[in-house]
């Protein structure tokens, strides 16, 4: 702990007050509620489309009026994770934070500054009379994190705005000005589960403590995944016997590095010394092999209580499916602009078993849409020749770096102007609703820059207090400078 102050006090109380109410995608109608009373109160006007977007709208400050219409942009819902042994609610619960040293942190939850503290930056601007600028329309969309919904949805003609600031990246230094499209992959098998044969004994595996991350800004840390890791381990088993798989539950959210699992299996009862010593074999390699990324590990295996298993043949493609599955970092840009940014990736996100079937979802992403196409493709093919039935959404498009941006120029002037330094100006391989918004508004002139967030997505979420106060500055003195209407 430490006396780090809470700077720039304005935007960390409005991010307290967004933290008190719950907003989990697709339940953002707490947030929606607050952003209109908060317009009507300031006497702003305010507008909602018919997705659930909120659009306030800011006059010029005098003498600014001829300044060209800035947006600026983020997203109202957060990623609800937590710890396994804390007890929250994320639909009536306030998010608890503390800070520790220069960061700040939840109590066992994700924090929420994904994409909280854009929304807190947003309403400071909204809030103050001491703050030059010319036009301003404080853009919130909903269902970012689940869906993209309300990028997707919103209409051609929500926003006036030439140019557009999103809120939502998390490194400060970095000016974001391209991002990945994604598909995700949804494969199901379908079965009748039936009873382990007499001679055969339960047993659970676990693992968790991983690092985990974001599916598109972490994947280019080749950070472990508790799903492929899990896939290892049955697929050398069954390579030495029979095996049975009974449930697997690894991962909840589709755009997360899953970081923990479990599954429960059946072997014959002859063999179960075998497990033990492939296990411990797993063991050593996978915890030399991310010794630099996922220095904390734990597993657990156990005997367990009889239950039902899936068909041998199903069991034994959707552990061959998931073994062979393309995941992490896959291909590097070619561009100069973008070099030694990923690409191509895949992450198999999450498994989920039901009664009668086990639900895989994984997602792929990239910034050439051809190349997009072929890995969805790809996964598509190694769970179809597992016997699985495979859906795949309709994906977003990526957002394409524009060389002639003004913006990106006057976002650049600005921060070397500021910090005596330049900043650093590429692209993201995570999705950004920018991509979006690119093809409902061509001509929309945009950048994404934001403080410093690490382990999102994740209950070790965590904010760096000083870097939100240089965004301030830096924000602030662009919108000093956008070019004329």
């Amino acid at each position: 702990m430490s006396n780090v102050e809470l700077k720039p006090a304005r935007v960390f109380e409005q991010f307290a007050a967004i933290n008190q109410i719950p907003r989990p995608s697709k339940h953002e109608e707490k947030m929606a509620a607050y952003l209109k009373k908060f317009a009507a109160n300031r006497g702003l006007a305010c507008k909602e489309d018919e997705t659930g977007n909120i659009l306030i709208s800011k006059p010029a400050t005098k003498g600014m009026e001829h300044m060209g219409t800035t947006i600026l942009q983020s997203h109202m819902d957060m990623v609800c994770d937590k710890l396994v042994d804390v007890e929250f609610d994320f639909h009536n619960n306030a998010i608890q934070t503390y800070v520790d040293g220069e960061w700040l942190k939840a109590k066992g939850t994700t924090l929420g500054a994904d994409d909280g503290i854009g929304c807190a930056i947003e309403l400071a601007i909204l809030d103050s009379d001491d703050i030059a600028h010319g036009p301003i329309e404080c853009v919130f969309t909903r269902d970012e994190e689940t869906g993209l919904t309300g990028a997707f949805g919103m209409k051609a003609g929500f926003m006036s705005g030439k140019y557009l600031i999103n809120l939502d990246s998390e490194d400060e230094g970095q000016i974001f000005v391209s991002c990945a499209g994604g598909i995700n992959t949804t494969a199901t098998f379908t079965f009748t589960r039936e009873a382990a044969p007499a001679d055969y004994t339960f047993m659970e595996a676990s693992l968790k403590g991983l690092t985990g991350g974001h599916s598109g800004d972490d994947i280019n840390k080749k950070r472990a995944n508790a799903i492929k890791i899990m896939a290892r381990f049955l697929y050398l088993l069954q390579s030495q016997m029979p095996l049975r798989l009974a449930q697997w539950n690894s991962g909840r959210m589709h755009n997360a590095i899953p970081r923990d699992g479990k599954i429960i299996f059946a072997v014959p009862t002859d063999q179960r010394a075998e497990v033990e010593q492939v296990w411990k074999k797993l063991i050593a390699g996978v915890e030399e092999e991310f010794h630099v990324t996922d220095p904390v590990m734990h597993w657990n295996l156990a005997e367990t209580q009889a239950q039902t298993v899936l068909p041998a043949t199903v069991s034994q493609n959707l552990i061959r499916s998931l073994q062979a599955l393309d995941n992490g970092p896959l291909t590097f840009c070619q561009d100069k602009a973008l070099e030694n940014m990923v690409e191509t990736s895949s992450n198999v996100a999450s498994v989920q078993s039901e009664e009668n079937k086990v639900v895989i979802v994984a997602s792929q992403r990239s910034n050439v849409m051809s190349n997009l196409k072929n890995m969805a493709n790809t996964v598509k093919a190694a769970f179809e020749l597992g016997g699985a039935d495979v859906l795949q959404n309709d994906g977003y498009p990526a957002w394409k770096m524009n060389p002639n941006s003004k913006l990106v120029k006057v976002t650049v002037d600005s921060y070397k102007k500021l910090f005596g330094k330049t900043p650093v100006v590429r692209g993201i391989h995570a999705g950004l609703e920018c991509g979006l918004f690119s093809e409902k508004y061509p001509e929309l002139d945009m950048v994404s820059f934001g403080p410093t967030l690490r382990y999102v997505h994740t209950p070790d979420e965590r904010l760096l207090i000083p870097t939100v106060q240089m965004v301030w500055d830096h924000l602030l003195d662009v919108l000093k400078n956008i070019p004329q209407d």
